[in-house]
């Protein structure tokens, strides 16, 4: 059985170790790094299972380093989970629309951190079918066994979440999936206020479905639905 790595970029040496000694009890092995670009290089090399990422770091802050790895055809399936003092509505919407898997304010509980750790690397890899293992229509192919989504032959390069919330849609074909149930499925956790970073997603994956965006339906006032 292999075991997961974790990156945690945290700028504060008594944090990290706390940080590094629960993680490491719980079974993780750890690689740190203390500012942004030092983290974004580690990410690149290391390829981690999660990163765990302070927003307020030296360098370039962890906003900014979420929003380079996204871009990064190689780092943008890993989840990320921001760590940060700052608790302001504003900074949690902008993580969530850059693709944060999960949020915590410090303080934290280091078991609540664990855990909620372990159900994020629980959630990027368990995105079981519940039908057939493959689907096509048109010029779209998923292979859900693999996690990968071509368009007109052409590998679409999605991150955990967005392929978490293709599925969703998809494995319900027909049938809408309002906001708050996206979130509750896709992101484990209700952010309550938060439905626009459901709607932010829906935008990125329909640029990236290209000529078949509009099989990502619209109800308004309710949600999305994956046209059947």
């Amino acid at each position: 059985m292999s075991i997961d790595k974790i990156l945690v970029v945290e700028d504060h040496h008594d944090t990290i170790e706390l940080l590094k000694y629960n993680l490491t009890s719980s079974g993780f092995e750890v690689v740190t790094a203390m500012d942004g670009l030092k983290g974004l290089a580690l990410a690149k090399s290391e390829l981690p299972d999660l990163i765990l990422l302070d927003i307020m770091l030296p360098e370039i802050d962890g906003l900014e380093v979420c929003r380079r790895l996204k871009q990064e055809a190689q780092t943008q399936h890993i989840p990320v989970v921001m760590l940060t003092a700052k608790g302001e509505e504003v900074d949690r919407v902008v993580g969530l629309e850059l693709g944060v898997d999960d949020y915590i304010v410090k303080p934290f509980s280091p078991r609540e951190l664990v855990l909620r750790i372990k159900a994020v690397l629980r959630r990027s890899a368990d995105v079981e079918p519940k039908r057939a293992l493959k689907w096509s229509r048109e010029g779209l192919s998923v292979d859900f066994e693999a996690h990968t989504l071509e368009c007109d032959g052409e590998l679409v390069p999605l991150t955990a979440t967005e392929f978490k919330l293709f599925s969703e849609l998809l494995q319900y074909e027909g049938k809408v999936r309002t906001r708050d149930h996206l979130l509750d499925t896709v992101w484990d956790t209700h952010f309550e206020g938060y439905s626009r970073t459901v709607d932010t997603h829906i935008r990125r994956l329909r640029q990236k479905l290209g000529p078949y965006a509009d099989f990502i339906e619209t109800v308004r006032g309710v949600g999305y639905r994956f046209k059947s």
